[in-house]
């Protein structure tokens, strides 16, 4: 397979834009118009450092039933970029309809419509080639495993970088499926899907890192406190670079009311419960849905974890 080549100095991180016609949660009036400003302030930025452009999954909030007016928009502003600096896209799981990519939703119009490149398949994706030598970006979209290592091969570039977006044991999600370890082979890991910035964490070759969206979805105190901000990655960094993108103040785009109680009382059994409902909504007669809920939420780690994977395993097999 021959890889595309992006010349870039680096890679400009946009997490998780949820773009949506309808505000979702407890976001007010204009909430398509705000993050539309957010996209293109980071195309422009990130044209203005030189980079190559990656959104890192759920650049819809809803897979299917987008306007035309987001879809027409969208596709003049990505579009209007060089055909061989296109915005890659990494697929996550609100750009799926029950659980699949499929030609119905939004996100395959997209790729149709040749504005985005798609990162829809597990592996190797494209070679960025920088000033200071090639880069090879690899990613695991949703619904594919993350990679144990990476078997270089001797024309491989020296620094090779892994796009994810998953559930990750960061230090604030230690709940969750993946734990964070050395990946023999790859340099980087970084990762979409967990909204809240995380520490960049180094484990022997690999460093993990999860830098937060550019959108704020939840009515908390962690969201006001927080300001949305794209990542930048260039050869040699430690850290990821922040760059705040434009945003309206919290009072604007959430409602005038009390903040409800502080999200960690909560976040467990509301989180188990969604996850649950989004699982009875996308079951499949084969279990996909279900083998997806408890790859993304329920570790191996844990005695009831393996004890609820172990249950599953057999039913599957009686089958």
């Amino acid at each position: 397979m021959t890889l595309s080549t992006v010349r870039g100095k680096g890679l400009f991180l946009i997490a998780d834009p949820h773009l949506a016609d309808t505000p979702p949660g407890q976001r007010l009036d204009g909430y398509l118009d705000q993050i539309m400003v957010k996209l293109e302030a980071c195309l422009e930025r990130a044209d203005e450092l030189g980079m190559a452009v990656v959104i890192l999954g759920d650049l819809f909030h809803k897979p299917r039933d987008n306007s035309n007016k987001m879809l027409v928009e969208l596709i003049r502003i990505f579009g209007a970029r060089p055909k061989d600096n296109p915005v890659w896209v990494l697929v996550g799981n609100h750009d799926k309809y029950q659980s699949r990519f499929t030609e119905d939703v939004t996100l395959a119009v997209l790729e149709a419509a040749g504005v985005v490149s798609l990162m829809k398949d597990a592996g190797q994706q494209f070679l960025l080639e920088t000033d200071d030598g090639p880069v090879l970006v690899c990613a695991s979209p949703d619904g594919t495993s993350l990679p144990k290592k990476y078997d270089r091969q001797p024309d491989d570039p020296k620094t090779v970088i892994w796009l994810t977006h998953h559930n990750i044991q960061f230090p604030e999600f230690i709940d969750r499926a993946y734990s964070i370890k050395e990946l023999p082979g790859i340099d980087w890991l970084i990762n979409g899907h967990i909204h809240r910035p995380q520490e960049t964490i180094k484990k022997g070759q690999t460093t993990w890192a999860n830098p937060g969206n550019i959108t704020r979805l939840t009515f908390t105190r962690r969201s006001m406190d927080r300001e949305p901000a794209a990542a930048i990655w260039t050869i040699g960094c430690e850290e990821l670079e922040k760059w705040v993108v434009p945003f309206e103040t919290f009072d604007v785009v959430f409602p005038d009311q009390d903040l409800p109680p502080e999200e960690h009382e909560i976040e467990g059994e509301s989180n188990y419960v969604k996850g649950l409902e989004r699982l009875a909504w996308q079951r499949t007669q084969e279990g996909t849905g279900l083998k997806q809920f408890l790859t993304d939420n329920v570790t191996r780690e844990t005695q009831e974890g393996e004890l609820i994977w172990e249950l599953y395993e057999e039913v599957i097999d009686s089958e």
